[in-house]
């Protein structure tokens, strides 16, 4: 061989090795990719099913009050009618 054929091999060769890199590198970074992705859909579904138990613990607290000021405003109603009833003294 020459040294002109022998300077074409190496390049051939160097410029193959940066093509098989490039690849790896181009795959690498797709699965990062694809990593992250799954890792947001993770978080989106936790924060979601958060978000729904939020909702059924605020309902529940509003709810609780509610009862607790309907009691108290049968409690005060019935403790008017009984003050009514009784004779003053």
């Amino acid at each position: 061989m020459t040294g002109k054929e022998e300077q074409s091999l190496e390049e051939a060769k160097r410029a193959e090795k940066r093509a098989a890199e490039k690849i790896r590198q181009s795959a690498r970074e797709q699965a990062i990719t694809e990593d992250q992705k799954g890792r947001e859909t993770k978080r989106a579904e936790k924060r979601t099913a958060e978000d729904i138990e939020q909702l059924a613990r605020d309902q529940a607290r509003r709810k609780a009050n509610l009862a607790r000021e309907q009691a108290i405003a049968e409690d005060q109603e019935a403790r008017k009618l009984k003050a009514k009833k009784q004779p003053p003294e």
